[in-house]
């Protein structure tokens, strides 16, 4: 184990210990249930049976506005559970392979004429809202007029480019033309990983208010899940199973979830849910550091990680991290700046400060997941290695880094890691950019950036080059680990750069608005190979909005010719049309020479479980889905746990 890695280890401990202190007694409500007496049945502190309750880590921390339901309204949180368990779309994915299958929607969309513009949408049937209305096709009808005729609200912007009518044929049936060929329709308005913004929203309820200030209090739910109680301050939602879940599309797909209750708990800083996991307050994380894991499994015999041996994690969430800057702002809307910054990175020395170098490196604007790696990333190696260069022939790649971080990681007392170079590849990744601070150097000058005295950026205008650097507080530890790790070796190269943490309303507000210098998010995304839904959303410039105005798409709003003209000639190909993955290769390679953003590394998940009350959980050994508790599709996993009986 590394000095810093048993530093560390050593400050947590000592929180835990005072912690323990601290929490002797009865904790008071908000903090935990007490303990339950010999022979009483253990409740948890909202009052509902522990033995019924699946609790899970929130993963956007405290939530500001915990009243605010309307999915179509700015600023309103979806991972307190309400996507994940309340809502419902028309079509989900399977990420374990890549296929999208109906949800509400009885199967994918029905093609009616060659060129992808008109289609017939069948909804499955008895489906009902939690109130007991019935689901149907004038709910889908009645959200689709809200959007189009609002244009105030944020997803107007884009239903507006899709959507040019519809009709209803009966209860369960539609037809629906689109302004634009959609071969991927289901791509369009359905879910491809974490969720989609096309929430059917309840006609009953909604005709009756202002779309644009209408909180949506209590919610009326499509999914499975109804809220039961939520905390005034933002710290838990309770959610409890409809008695009519045979009437969601969970229920007819997978059947009946077992949890009669689910608990999203914020419980604080890091030591707080690691000791909630010890206490079996926490069934399940869904971020930690790799020390805390080394805690948590140490004190708590029940807690599983996604694998039982180096890296523990699950490598595999098809979301990558890096560096985005707004690249209307000056100086980031110039290449050579952002070049600049890549080569200015020690990738290894953020790797290891970020997650001890269990993380996967990505030079490419789709997330290293195996399936993507092995479609782009191997295949593109090459290229990046012996055929890409800078304007004035400089190769800024280094295809090593795998190498490398596995023989420093050795050295640290890592074992068994392999010694074949693919294998280290497969763990790693392909490679990243140079560490060339020389380089980069040269690239700041040609653009007119000088140095002072103490060697300091200063920008053209002679002004010192600050950065400020967006990282999420107490959610997504591993982007809010990464932007301090940049922010400490940019500093060496001499920018002024500090971290703002921000809690996750404000955090994706600043996403949305384009009020944000840098920030640790993470626009790169996908699960299967033809991943343009994800891509054309992120980089269109027919999405590009003023700084200030939520945008629909592309939030760094970049605007390139030549990756629009890409995306605009894969649209109307099929997902299964050979020239989608080639001409999205061309893509990836005008990314590379542009760099709008940086991407650094794929998602590595620490999303341990507490067996104690829950088990049947997803694993390697059990792939019935990956441990993607915070997406939508985490309402299908439900009806699989399985309580112990403790």
């Amino acid at each position: 184990m590394s000095k810093k890695r048993a530093s560390l280890l050593i400050t947590l401990l000592a929180l835990f210990a005072m912690v323990f202190t601290a929490c002797a007694p009865a904790a008071p409500a908000g903090e935990g249930a007490a303990p339950a007496a010999e022979g009483e049945e253990p409740m948890t502190e909202v009052g509902t049976p522990r033995r019924e309750t699946l609790i899970i880590d929130s993963l956007d921390g405290r939530t500001s506005n915990p009243t605010q339901f309307n999915p179509f309204m700015s600023g309103t949180r979806f991972n307190t559970g309400y996507h994940m368990l309340a809502l419902s779309h028309l079509w989900e994915m399977n990420t374990t392979t890549g296929e999208q299958f109906g949800g509400m929607a009885e199967d994918l969309p029905e093609p009616l004429n060659d060129d992808y513009t008109h289609f017939r949408i069948k909804l499955r049937e008895d489906l009902k809202w939690s109130d007991g209305q019935p689901l149907t096709t004038a709910d889908i009808g009645y959200t689709i007029d809200m959007v189009l005729n609002n244009p105030e609200l944020p997803y107007n912007g884009f239903l507006s480019q899709v959507i040019d009518r519809y009709e209803i044929v009966d209860d369960t049936t539609m037809e629906l033309w689109t302004k634009r060929s959609e071969p991927r329709l289901s791509y369009t308005l359905g879910v491809t990983v974490w969720g989609d913004s096309f929430y059917i929203i309840p006609k009953h309820i909604f005709e009756n208010e202002d779309p644009n200030t209408f909180m949506f209090y209590p919610p009326v739910t499509s999914g499975p899940y109804k809220l039961n109680d939520v905390d005034p301050n933002g710290n838990w939602f309770l959610w409890e199973k409809r008695e009519d879940w045979q009437n969601t599309d969970v229920g007819q797909v997978v059947g009946e979830p077992k949890p009669k209750y689910i608990l999203l708990r914020f419980y604080g800083p890091e030591e707080q849910r690691v000791l909630a996991g010890i206490e079996h307050r926490l069934d399940v994380f869904t971020d930690i550091t790799p020390e805390s894991w080394e805690i948590l499994s140490t004190e708590n015999e029940y807690a599983r990680a996604w694998t039982e041996t180096f890296p523990y994690a699950a490598l595999d969430d098809p979301c990558e991290r890096g560096i985005a800057f707004v690249t209307v702002t000056p100086p980031y809307d110039q290449w050579q700046v952002r070049w600049a910054l890549a080569l200015a990175t020690d990738i290894q020395r953020v790797s290891l400060s970020t997650f001890a170098g269990m993380l996967r490196v990505s030079p490419l604007a789709t997330p290293p997941i195996t399936v993507l790696q092995e479609t782009y990333h191997k295949p593109m190696r090459d290229w990046l290695t012996n055929e890409f260069t800078l304007p004035d022939g400089y190769a800024p790649f280094d295809p090593d880094f795998a190498v490398n971080i596995a023989a420093t990681l050795t050295e640290q007392g890592i074992e068994d890691l392999p010694t074949d170079e693919a294998a280290l590849v497969d763990i790693f990744g392909v490679g990243w950019w140079k560490h060339d601070p020389d380089k980069a150097a040269e690239l700041l000058e040609s653009v007119g950036f000088t140095r002072d005295t103490q060697g300091k950026w200063l920008k053209p205008d002679g002004s010192p080059w600050t950065m400020t650097i967006n990282a999420p507080a107490n959610f997504e530890v591993q982007s809010g680990r990464l932007a301090y790790a940049v922010a400490d070796v940019w500093n060496q190269f001499g920018i002024d750069v500090n971290v703002a943490a921000k809690e996750g309303g404000s955090f994706w507000n600043d996403w949305t608005m384009g009020t944000f210098e840098a920030g640790s998010y993470w626009p790169g995304c996908g699960v299967a190979p033809d991943i343009w839904d994800n891509m054309n959303n992120e980089w269109n410039s027919s999405f590009v909005v003023p700084v200030g105005q939520p945008a629909p798409g592309n939030s760094v709003r970049f605007s390139d010719p030549e990756m629009t003209a890409i995306l605009d000639q894969i649209a109307p190909l099929t997902s299964d049309d050979p020239q989608t993955v080639e001409l999205m290769k061309e893509f990836m390679k005008e990314f590379v020479k542009e760099l709008p953003w940086l991407p650094m590394f794929g998602t590595s998940k620490f999303v341990p479980v507490d067996t104690y009350y829950w088990t049947n959980f997803p694993s390697p050994d059990n792939y019935y889905e990956g441990p993607w508790w915070w997406w939508s599709l985490f309402k299908y996993m439900t009806p699989h746990f399985e309580p112990t009986g403790r």
